[in-house]
């Protein structure tokens, strides 16, 4: 999701120490300290929850104007999820106390940032509704419109299979199966590493189950 200017995105974009990294590389690693946050420019990266299995949850992608580590930076705690890049990236990165400090002095940006969190738990709770009232097709349906709301069709997406299914619960062979069907129905493209959204309308219609 590609998001606006705002003041806190143009003051980080202002002070910020510009970082790059390899696809693949790992960002913030779970369980670290939170000493900093990112404002992707460019690029796309993966927030991914490990549990005690070894098994990998990807919890969201995330792009240009979004922000990471901003949770764990606000309430100090270990980070909750490490953060890969998916593709090569480039952002801006500040220190926790410093946003802290910005956020304490200026009440417009603070609130900004809370509807920043909030729209992060709104996410949360429709992913939850998703895999409890929809079959694998449905929830990548859904996935899909959500990742390239607002977007000019077609849309390539850089994401595997396998992180396609991590993102909405699914097995690789329920995957495999789900975009076959949405393949057939001149949805969705695949290629080696992405896919690409060509139609909304039926993906909605599936998304609503």
């Amino acid at each position: 999701m590609i998001v606006h200017s705002t003041q806190l995105t143009s003051w980080i974009r202002s002070v910020g120490r510009i970082r790059h990294w390899s696809q693949g590389s790992i960002i913030f690693r779970e369980g670290e300290p939170a000493s900093s946050v990112l404002l992707i420019e460019s690029g796309q990266a993966k927030a991914v929850l490990s549990a005690p299995s070894g098994k990998q949850v990807v919890l969201a992608v995330r792009g240009p104007g979004d922000l990471l580590g901003e949770f764990a930076a606000l309430d100090g705690q270990a980070r909750s999820a490490s953060i890969h890049a998916i593709t090569d990236l480039r952002g801006r990165v500040v220190t926790a106390e410093a946003l802290i400090g910005r956020l304490a002095t200026h009440p417009d940006a603070a609130l900004e940032l809370l509807r920043v969190v909030i729209g992060r738990l709104r996410e949360s709770d429709l992913r939850r509704l998703d895999f409890g009232a929809l079959d694998t097709t449905g929830r990548i349906a859904s996935y899909l419109v959500e990742r390239v709301h607002g977007q000019r069709l077609p849309v390539w997406l850089h994401l595997t299979q396998t992180e396609l299914g991590e993102s909405v619960g699914a097995s690789r062979e329920a995957t495999v199966k789900a975009l076959r069907k949405l393949r057939a129905a001149g949805l969705v493209e695949t290629r080696r590493g992405g896919l690409r959204v060509l139609e909304l309308d039926g993906l909605r219609r599936l998304a609503e189950g």
